[in-house]
């Protein structure tokens, strides 16, 4: 059995009779007097660091937001420092003064006994937190306080250095309403840094959050001493050092060799060592007696040599195993073996450590099934940044708690596994029934038309508003903008419910399943590039009846190749033998490759990008095509066009599917092609050879055309837009509006 008596939560876990805890008996030795402390912490551990100290030798014991205040003595103070797990700082209170201004602050700073608790020679640091209308900057009241510190120590002949690494004195102020309170560090940095780091992987958990959740998931235990502690994303192994260090009773500064109450004129080294030995006394009395067996396990061999280095240097190596295995799989089970009472705690990856929520989602859900197969008495705490991932896991949480990770807040999740039943695939549903039937459909329509790209699903389900396509064994899944009346939770939730029963019901590889969001763009946003690295871009060549075409997954918000106007390209190839044929807002020139392979004379392709460009030229080569044959114009569409007015040029067959909005520099205010498609039609129309054709298209939805303004132009127009509208896109009520244009 363990030696262990700390409060966790509301519960307590009592090895031995009060009486015989040398920790929590006032040491004989004190300097006599009470002081005043101020105990910090994360948002969300006041609870758990106001149970930590009613097993602490203090007194009036108050919870504030973001810490808890208490008063005691000195060895009171040294116990604070040593033993408090969920703590980020003790710091001792030394004045509270009115402050509204610089002057204020000034006098308040000079107010302060500082020669009752610290000498003159030292060297010090101040950290300045808190703001009013006045002192607007914390890095210039911390000048203040520094001024006023130094104005103190000159009265008698003193000039203390400012040391900002190593400061013998830490002097901390926070800014209220009206009052300011002064205090000093006696933790020095935060108590957070244990001394048994060596090294961390990405995102690591900090160690005071840690011990908090190992607190929240013994609290659910039948039993208070688990046979084993497991943690399958280890890391360098945070969560299972401080369970380890906890339920050995090893005090979490014992490593700690500086504290900032070296510093103070009351400190006596005698009892602080007392202080030392009687935390030794009970840690080697808890290694001793501990049977509880702590396993971890990651993908990554360089953390987990730091997490076996850690528990070397905490003495505990004996209690630990680690090895090396994907905890997402059945590989889990065998590797807990077959243990009872056992407490599962782990912060698997998400956010940093993984490349998109795809990924995080996945790995909840493969994880989940793997926890359902745990036997025995098995409980299990998940750390995960939000409800909507934890329910990934599709099991029932026994309790929930919120923290705080750094930046982030985080949910806890504590999950009794004995008897639980895993929450339904989404196999059956709806969306799940749709999305089965238009696959079945689609992939045998999309075989006999010689495509490998088409639309899967457009928002056919109002519910799931989102837009699936399928290229080559991919996905890309482009959640649209929901309705201002949606509350976010609510969309988030419908997202991943459509992952869900993407996952449950189609044949793809999750690798394979590419997530984006799209949002209304406006001018160049449509080029914004997304932020993946071109070495983790997934790239790769489909086909469209004769023509084939590089599509890039991962790096912008669409592929390069529009489906929609698949049909369009089709009779551009077949109309283009021997034309000259203009693509304008070419993009990556898709239709200029039909063009060239229907056998177009000379294609001239047009876009503000060079990227797009330099992938149309792709696109030429991949099709076996002659680049200089053809021509490649960088250049914003709409000024191109006023400058070529005049010049005599003209085109046999021109596409035209200018974007719906655009930031131009020719145009006063802005382009939108609702409101200036006429003159644009009317600068292409003076390209537009006798007897050409011009093929124009929008996707602006609810467009209308100006027939009035065009027979004006002495243009004539035929609607093709349903003829241009292929099988995959029907159900989409004008997924794009495309007219037939010639010279009336």
């Amino acid at each position: 059995m363990c030696c262990l008596c700390v409060h966790i939560g509301l519960k307590s876990y009592n090895r031995h009779s009060l009486a015989e805890q040398v920790y929590y008996a006032p040491l004989k030795r004190t300097d006599g007097l009470m002081y005043q402390f101020y105990i910090s912490c994360a948002h969300g551990l006041e609870e758990l660091l106001s149970a930590e100290l009613s097993q602490q030798p203090v007194s009036e014991v108050k919870l504030t937001h973001g810490g808890v205040t208490c008063k005691g003595d000195l060895a009171a103070a040294y116990s604070l420092c040593l033993n408090l797990r969920t703590a980020s700082r003790v710091l001792l209170h030394l004045h509270e003064g009115p402050v509204s201004d610089r002057e204020s602050l000034l006098r308040e700073s000079t107010k302060v006994p500082w020669g009752s608790y610290v000498n003159g020679d030292d060297s010090f640091v101040v950290r300045f937190s808190g703001t009013n209308d006045a002192l607007r900057h914390t890095g210039f009241s911390a000048q203040v306080v520094k001024d006023g510190y130094l104005d103190y120590w000159r009265t008698f002949d003193q000039r203390p250095a400012v040391d900002r690494d190593e400061a013998g004195v830490m002097v901390v102020v926070q800014l209220g309403k009206e009052n300011a309170n002064f205090y000093l560090d006696l933790s020095g940095s935060g108590m957070h840094e244990r001394g048994y780091r060596h090294g961390t992987g990405q995102a690591p958990i900090r160690e005071t959050l840690a011990a908090a959740v190992v607190q929240r998931s013994l609290n659910s235990l039948a039993e208070p001493t688990p046979s084993a502690v497991v943690d399958p994303f280890c890391g360098s192994g945070t969560l299972l050092l401080e369970a380890a260090m906890l339920l050995t009773d090893c005090a979490p500064g014992l490593l700690r060799e500086h504290w900032g109450f070296f510093g103070l004129k009351a400190h006596d080294q005698g009892l602080w060592e007392e202080t030392l030995a009687a935390a030794e006394q009970r840690f080697a009395a808890g290694k001793a007696s501990c049977t509880t067996t702590f396993y971890g396990s990651d993908l990554e061999p360089k953390v987990l040599a730091q997490a076996a280095a850690s528990a070397e240097l905490l003495g505990l190596a004996d209690l630990f195993q680690f090895e090396r295995l994907d905890a997402a799989t059945a590989d889990l089970v065998s590797f807990v073996g077959e243990q009872a009472n056992g407490l599962l705690v782990t912060n698997p990856p998400y956010g940093e450590r993984l490349e998109t929520p795809l990924s995080a989602h996945v790995l909840f859900r493969n994880f989940g099934a793997v926890l359902y197969q745990l036997e025995g008495t098995w409980n299990a705490s998940v750390l995960a940044p939000s409800d909507v991932l934890l329910k990934s896991l599709r099991l029932r949480a026994w309790k929930k708690y919120n923290f705080n990770n750094g930046p982030i807040s985080v949910r806890l999740a504590v999950y009794k596994l004995e008897g639980q039943k895993q929450l339904g695939a989404k196999d059956n549903t709806d969306i799940a029934n749709r999305l089965k039937k238009n696959w079945q459909q689609r992939r045998k329509w999309a075989k006999r038309e010689g495509v490998e790209a088409f639309r899967v699903y457009d928002a056919d389900l109002p519910d799931y508003n989102a837009a699936i396509d399928y290229y080559n064994d991919h996905l890309v899944v482009q959640e649209y903008a929901a309705p201002a009346d949606i509350p976010d939770h609510v969309a988030e939730n419908r997202f991943w419910d459509l992952i869900d029963a993407i996952l449950a019901v189609l044949p793809i590889d999750p690798d394979n399943i590419h997530t984006k969001q799209r949002r209304r763009q406006k001018g160049l946003a449509q080029y914004n590039k997304k932020n993946t690295a071109e070495d983790d871009a997934v790239v790769f060549q489909t086909r469209e009846y004769n023509a084939a075409f590089w599509v890039n997954m991962t790096q912008y918000l669409d592929t390069g190749l529009f489906l929609d106007h698949r049909l369009v390209r089709k009779d551009i190839q077949k109309r283009a033998a021997n034309k000259r044929v203009l693509n304008l807002f070419g993009y990556t020139g898709s239709a200029s490759v039909h063009a060239a392979l229907g056998g177009a004379t000379e294609v001239t392709t047009v876009d503000m990008s060079r990227t797009y460009l330099n992938w149309a030229k792709d696109n030429f080569r991949l099709n076996h095509l002659t680049i200089n044959k053809h021509a490649f114009i960088q250049a914003d569409c709409l000024q191109w066009l006023s400058d070529m007015q005049g010049s005599g040029q003209q085109w046999d067959l021109i596409f035209l599917d200018p974007p719906t909005f655009s930031n131009s520099k020719r145009m006063e205010d802005t382009f939108d092609i609702q409101r200036d498609h006429l003159d644009v039609l009317r600068q292409v129309k003076s390209l537009l050879a006798p007897g050409g054709l011009l093929i124009f298209s929008t996707n602006k939805r609810r467009f209308k055309l100006d027939q009035a303004g065009l027979a004006e132009l002495a243009l004539k127009a035929d609607e093709r837009t349903h003829a241009t509208t292929s099988e995959d896109f029907k159900r989409q009520r004008a997924i794009h509006y495309c007219w037939y244009i010639e010279h009336a």
